[in-house]
């Protein structure tokens, strides 16, 4: 009776585990973060270079400081700064009257190079919704499918871009992601990741950028049409010089 009893406290326990918990959106996301090493990025400095430029980031208590330096075909050093009171950028140490049209874009584009980098860390903020897809697979691997999209109030100019992330269903890391977005002309892209490392306790991925041969390839269809072949590489987004201080 009594080894009975403890076998059926054993079951009830394992049942109870979180490991046998049904997978969420959250879930899913808060795993990726874990496994990434993510959650030390929450006070950190890191800086890298993307394509001759320069970034850096600093995050503490909520305020952030990202920067870009890169010199001109002049031989003019360009360091556009952006915080929680917006971008400023400066041209060899001369603040650079920007239109409200150019100071958007060099906003998004700092903002971009840092927040892929970052990511899936960016996927607990506040504006983020998310939508548990289910399993599928790619490449023959199973995957949990995460769907991400923002509300208006808090999710910038992209709030209307839509977003695809799969998880390894065995570790959580984020092989791949594909997005949907308006701003600067729109357009369609996948993202497979390559070179994974670790950097402090940090796992660094760089990718290759993919869009479809066929421009009527939606989101919800771009999974299937990646497993068909159907995809052209469009750039790889390499990330060098990378230091992390926690």
């Amino acid at each position: 009776m009594k080894k009975t009893l403890t076998l059926l406290l054993l079951c009830l326990f394992a049942a109870c585990s979180p490991k046998n918990e049904p997978i969420t959106a959250q879930s899913a996301v808060d795993a990726a973060i874990e496994f990434h090493g993510l959650e030390r990025l929450k006070d950190a400095d890191f800086s890298l270079t993307f394509r001759d430029m320069n970034y850096t980031y600093q995050m503490h208590k909520g305020k952030y400081e990202y920067t870009r330096t890169q010199t001109d075909s002049t031989g003019a050093v360009i360091i556009d700064v952006l915080n929680n009171n917006g971008l400023v950028r400066t041209i060899d140490g001369n603040i650079a009257e920007l239109t409200e049209e150019r100071n958007g874009a060099f906003s998004r584009s700092v903002n971009s190079v840092i927040y892929f980098f970052r990511l899936p860390f960016g996927l607990n903020d506040n504006a983020v919704r998310k939508t548990y897809n289910g399993e599928v697979t790619i490449k023959g691997k199973s995957y949990h499918e995460v769907k991400v999209t923002f509300v208006q109030e808090g999710g910038g100019d992209h709030f209307e871009d839509q977003f695809l992330y799969w998880f390894d269903t065995e570790d959580f890391s984020m092989d791949y992601m594909a997005y949907l977005y308006y701003t600067d002309g729109g357009g369609l892209r996948m993202r497979e990741a390559i070179n994974p490392r670790r950097i402090n306790g940090v796992l660094v991925q760089d990718y290759i950028n993919l869009k479809p041969a066929n421009e009527n390839v939606n989101i919800e269809s771009i999974r299937e049409a990646y497993n068909k072949g159907d995809l052209v590489e469009l750039s790889r987004i390499i990330n060098e010089n990378i230091k992390i201080d926690l």
